[in-house]
């Protein structure tokens, strides 16, 4: 038996054709007959290569002669040529394209593949894919997910953005208990800009500084940020809402990135004993800011060329910094205290040429763990461990009130914190029985205790927009909501 297919440069094409006999013309009708079915057999196959097989295996038998033998009214099976010869020539797929052109336009196909058959692309293609739409579609996915966190806006703060902000308020009633730190919680700060002060920032003995959502309900942490390896002694928000400053007791103050968690700047203290008590930033120009602690000095930094200015001191520990108003002037208080008075416990600083304005402010035996700045007059008050805080001109000499006293809470050595509200009429602070204090800042009466921890309370926080909304923190960990 002759086989059923036959080429052009083989011997056995004439001697098939003698023994068959018929005319010339028969036989090329035949053969034609016989091409158009392989070539749409063949197309059938060639589609599950890939493709650059594909054109290669076509050209190979496009320069053959291909022959099929007819039975009756049944076809015989084509046998391939020997390079497909390990696929299947019963392997075919549904809508195929009607002639040979189509199969070899690369526009046309569009072929269906079986299930179990993945579709072939070519390693250039692959690589301009990666190159045009994965890195877009990356950036946009990652725009979104770091945007989210300042981005959305509580919808208590949004209905408050509107008005015009009016009188503070005194909270009386917990809104919420937030738990997490695992020691305890030197500072809780709102973010200062407007549309973003659900978010609270604390920042705890336990090496970490988080944000919380805390204008709602079901208040919950946002993101936990791990970048020291000592306890975090402070914690500011930036301006813009964007950043944090953070000082600790690994001799470091780090600027971080709110939405990444990066550190933008990291400021290593040279000095081993460094061990930062409090950072703040400067009021006219955020890329500066400075830290005092365990050191006889204060840095100042400049995270724009790192540059470093000191402000000599001569004690033991730096326990806070304020700013006053316009930023030339600022106030340092230290834990330098003699048997007769508290020489150097309050010294005004000139923040452009690092010399001492005064030493000679506060002459009572107590030391004053924080201070603050009254928002709109000229003063400022230092909380002091003789249980009482004190008022103070921010205009030289910088002379105490001594007929202004806020007294009824406790200090006791703890680093309790005050603070002001926004417009100044209220000042309120923490105390070491774990509650929170409210006072009238023009007649130095107390207006409300609140009975917030059972541990000492270190700080009390006044929301910047919402009315009578304030969050505490305690030496346990614990961090609460009140409104």
């Amino acid at each position: 038996m002759s086989s059923l297919v036959a080429y052009e440069d083989s011997e056995d094409e004439s001697v098939d054709q003698e023994e068959e006999g018929g005319s010339a013309s028969a036989q090329s009708g035949s053969c034609e007959e016989s091409q158009e079915a392989a070539v749409w057999n063949y197309s059938k196959v060639a589609c599950l290569q890939p493709q650059s097989c594909f054109d290669r295996e076509t050209k190979y038998c496009s320069s053959r002669t291909v022959q099929n033998k007819q039975f009756g009214d049944a076809a015989a099976p084509l046998i391939l040529p020997e390079p497909l010869g390990k696929i299947s020539p019963l392997q075919t797929l549904p809508d195929m394209p009607q002639n040979f052109s189509d199969v070899l336009n690369p526009a046309k196909r569009h072929y269906t593949v079986p299930s179990g058959i993945r579709p072939y692309i070519p390693k250039r293609q692959r690589l301009a894919a990666v190159e045009t739409v994965n890195p877009t579609e990356q950036v946009q996915g990652n725009q979104t997910r770091e945007s989210q966190m300042l981005s959305n806006v509580s919808q208590r703060v949004k209905s408050c953005l509107a008005h015009k902000p009016g009188a503070a308020g005194i909270p009386r009633r917990l809104l919420m208990s937030l738990g997490g730190h695992q020691g305890p919680v030197n500072t809780v700060q709102w973010c200062p800009v407007p549309h973003l002060s659900h978010l609270l920032l604390s920042a705890s003995m336990d090496k970490t500084f988080k944000v919380i959502t805390a204008t709602v309900r079901s208040g919950r942490c946002l993101r936990l940020y791990t970048c020291h390896s000592g306890a975090v002694r402070d914690a500011c928000w930036t301006p813009c809402g964007r950043h944090f400053l953070t000082g600790s007791f690994d001799n470091t103050a780090v600027i971080t990135d709110v939405e990444t968690g990066e550190k933008q700047h990291f400021f290593l203290l040279l000095d081993n004993q460094f061990k930062v008590m409090c950072a703040v930033l400067h009021p006219s120009n955020p890329e500066v800011f400075l830290c005092g602690g365990y050191s006889s000095t204060v840095k100042a930094w400049d995270s724009r060329s790192c540059k470093v200015r000191l402000y000599k001191a001569g004690i033991q520990q730096t326990l806070d910094i304020v700013f006053l108003r316009g930023g030339v002037d600022f106030i340092t208080s230290s834990d330098c205290v003699s048997r007769d008075s508290a020489d150097r416990t309050l010294i005004a600083w000139d923040y452009q040429t690092t010399a001492k304005v005064s030493n000679q402010i506060y002459h009572e035996r107590y030391t004053c763990p924080s201070l603050a700045l009254h928002p709109l007059e000229e003063s400022f008050v230092a909380q002091t461990n003789g249980n009482y805080v004190a008022m103070f001109s921010s205009q030289q000499p910088y002379t105490m009130n001594k007929r202004r006293r806020y007294e009824g809470h406790k200090v006791e050595g703890y680093a309790v914190q005050c603070e002001f509200s926004l417009d100044g009429t209220i000042l309120a602070s923490g105390s070491s029985t774990g509650s929170a204090h409210f006072y009238d800042y023009h007649n130095v009466r107390m207006l409300h205790t609140l009975r917030a921890h059972s541990q000492p309370c270190l700080c009390v926080s006044q929301h910047p927009v919402l009315p009578a909304t304030a969050a505490t923190c305690d030496w346990a960990g614990e961090i609460k909501v009140w409104h």
